[in-house]
């Protein structure tokens, strides 16, 4: 007799553990090029395994996923940051399936949930002129320190770099084209590449600071010892965030983030006449959308649309 052996087929999972969601969570972040949008999607996917491992669960599917849009919604998130939150879940639901943990059709049903709509615009944060002026000043310009600061500073507000742009700018970057001053071939979000023109006055500013500390190639922006010595060779987002923070402190600028001084380059170049494809350009939006909702709306009380408009006594 032929002796039948028990094969076990395998079936894709209802209710995923811990160790299945750290496997899809690393095929999530490894589908991604973008260091930005892998930081981004690490900390929403960080968040619901969180959650999700908060108490027993009975299955990873479309009910679950409404219950963290509900719990979202009470800790009363932005309908867009709340989009976001979900739209990391739908690709480690997406990831999990197609990883084989996952059955699909609970994987379909994740992603049929939607984010929420967004009624209006929602402000961010803008700084004025003189706001904008008093931070990038705020650090003294006498010791090293200082003048990298306001060097950085003066470029994530009058170019609007990204933190990780920043960050890896390159001494080597630092050309002319057309007479001017620029940083050429960024390479931004998503890989996307442009050049971006640069203030004399700022390229002053940069000047001052790889002068001081001795820098003419690599990294532009390095780390800086209690002792005041220029070492490594370069400096993370974290610390860009902390300079940010500390000189909107000292400025007196509460709730300052370093994506606000991007919206503040945007709003900035507005007031002062640019055209929007000109700030899209310098920002290296895909999208003209995107660059519009940098500039934000601001409704004019003294000198309302409405105060003349040929129907009024007299008109």
């Amino acid at each position: 007799m032929k002796q039948k052996r028990n094969r076990r087929t395998h079936r894709p999972k209802r209710v995923l553990r811990l160790p299945d969601l750290e496997y899809a969570r690393t095929a999530v972040l490894n589908s991604l090029t973008s260091p930005e949008s892998q930081r981004g999607y690490r900390h929403a996917i960080d968040e619901f395994v969180d959650w999700y491992c908060s108490e027993p669960r009975l299955a990873f599917n479309r009910i679950v996923v409404l219950q963290y849009r509900s719990y979202l919604e009470s800790r009363k998130l932005a309908p867009g940051t709340i989009s976001l939150r979900l739209g990391a879940v739908r690709r480690l639901a997406y990831e999990a399936a197609d990883c084989g943990l996952l059955s699909s059709d609970l994987a379909a049903g994740i992603r049929r949930v939607k984010g929420l709509k967004k009624n209006g615009v929602r402000m961010g944060n803008w700084l004025t002129a003189e706001q904008a002026r008093l931070l990038w000043q705020s650090p003294g310009n006498e010791r090293l320190k200082g003048k990298r600061d306001r060097a950085l500073l003066a470029l994530l507000v009058a170019c609007g770099l990204r933190r990780h742009e920043a960050a890896n700018l390159r001494a080597e970057d630092l050309q002319q084209r057309e007479d001017h001053w620029a940083i050429v071939d960024l390479v931004g979000k998503a890989g996307h590449i442009r050049t971006v023109p640069m203030p004399e006055w700022v390229y002053l500013e940069l000047v001052d600071w790889l002068s001081s500390a001795s820098i003419d190639r690599g990294k532009v922006f390095r780390r800086i010892s209690r002792m005041g010595r220029v070492f490594g060779n370069g400096i993370s987002e974290k610390a860009i965030w902390h300079v940010v923070k500390s000189s909107a402190w000292s400025a007196g600028i509460p709730a300052l983030a370093p994506h606000d001084l991007r919206r503040t380059c945007a709003r900035l170049c507005r007031s002062a006449g640019g055209e929007l494809d000109q700030i899209q350009l310098l920002l290296g939006h895909v999208s003209i959308q995107t660059t519009e909702q940098y500039l934000g709306s601001r409704q004019r009380i003294r000198s309302a649309v409405n105060d003349r408009i040929g129907i009024e006594p007299g008109a």
